[in-house]
Formats: structure tokens, C-alpha cells, sequence
């Protein structure tokens, strides 16, 4: 069963979306300029990873927290980049429906839950630990140490997350600002390969974890 806390986040973001819409603001971002950049950080993992793909020759991507599509979007645009089998999850409903309507195409798969249903070749993560609410700072990261072991069972190649970071100068109420160095261990404890990228401009830092 999903922690009761999370009810709130959804609630939160189905709001979001109902008044900001499918843009960067609906997904509590302050800009569209910041939420491209996270991407293209996020979607470095995939510069030098294998990429085996399904039985299909697609590469599977899983995105955890996918708001609107947006991640779905930005994929489709890369150059270079091969055919991808997409599955996007939220826990807020009104995310997903708005992601649906949006992907007029059926490119991708969108679905209501906390966790993927199916192991894809890479996972990405953007912003989905960000929003806590009320919740205190040791029960969410030891939620978002669970939800991460989780996701890592459930990827074949590589994994990407971004998160604030707690060495930002402002923190906000209700925001979670992740410890670098200790979320670096901990997924060192899931793949020794690992990286963190922290020298880009936005409060923030992006881990890659590879196979």
C-alpha cells in the first residue's frame, strides 16, 4: 500500500495541473528553460550506456513522476535517438489524463501508480522527490531510498534522477533538499557505477546509477 502522505502529493499536483496546465509551471518547475535543461542532464545517461532494447529493437524507458509527458516530448526530439517504448507513472490522476490527452500520437503508455509495472532498460526521474508537504525530512528520504531501490530492480541498463540540493542557499517550505554525498551512497549501494553531476546552474544535482 502507498503511504498515506502521498494522498496530499497528489492532491497537490492535481491541482497544479488544473490551474497551470501542461507547462513547466503545472509540474511546479519555475520555467520551461530549467525543465529542458534537466532533461538533457537526464538523458546523458544514454550518450554511452548499451542500449540492448526489447525483442522489439525499441529501447524501454520508464519515467517515474511524469507529470504531464513532458520527458516523452523531449525524447522524441533527440537526434540520433533510436525507436523507444515509453511508460510514464504518477500518482496524481489528473497528470496522467492530462498526459494522455496530450500524446495524440499513442507514442507512449501512461499510468496512475508510485512504482512501474514492467523492468525497461533505462528509468528517469525529474523532480518527483521534490515536493514533500508536510511530511518530515527523515520519513521522506527514507521513502525515497525505498522508491529508488525499487526502481533500480526494475531497470536493465541505467538510471538518471535529479534532486534539490540541501547545500542551496534558500530552502522553501514543503520542498525536500536532498544530501548529495548521502544519496551518492546509497546508490553506490545499488551499482558501483555511479555519478553525480552537480555543476550546472539550477539548486539542484542529477545521479546517474549504470549497470
Amino acid at each position: 500500500m502507498p503511504p498515506e502522505f502521498l494522498n496530499d502529493i497528489s492532491h497537490a499536483f492535481n491541482r497544479r495541473i488544473g490551474k497551470y496546465h501542461d507547462t513547466a509551471q503545472g509540474v511546479l518547475w519555475k520555467n520551461a528553460d530549467g525543465q529542458l535543461l534537466r532533461f538533457e542532464l537526464l538523458a546523458g545517461i544514454l550518450d554511452d550506456a548499451p542500449t540492448p532494447g526489447t525483442a522489439s529493437g525499441a529501447v524501454s524507458v520508464n519515467d517515474l513522476g511524469c507529470g504531464y509527458g513532458a520527458l516523452l516530448d523531449f525524447l522524441g526530439t533527440l537526434p540520433g535517438m533510436p525507436d523507444f517504448d515509453y511508460a510514464g507513472y504518477d500518482i496524481a490522476e489528473n497528470m496522467i489524463a492530462t498526459a494522455r490527452a496530450r500524446d495524440t500520437k499513442g507514442l507512449g503508455k501512461f499510468s496512475v501508480a508510485q512504482v512501474p509495472n514492467r523492468i525497461a532498460d533505462y528509468s528517469f526521474v525529474s523532480g518527483t522527490y521534490n515536493l514533500k508537504i508536510g511530511v518530515e525530512d527523515d520519513l521522506w528520504r527514507d521513502f525515497v531510498r525505498n522508491s529508488l531501490a525499487e526502481l533500480w530492480s526494475r531497470t536493465d541498463v541505467a538510471m538518471a534522477f535529479n534532486m534539490l540540493d540541501a547545500r542551496a542557499p534558500k530552502h522553501l517550505d514543503g520542498l525536500y533538499y536532498g544530501d548529495a554525498d548521502d544519496l551518492m551512497d546509497f546508490a553506490r549501494s545499488l551499482s558501483p557505477n555511479v555519478t553525480l553531476i552537480d555543476d550546472y546552474p539550477l539548486d539542484e544535482w542529477t545521479i546517474y546509477l549504470r549497470r
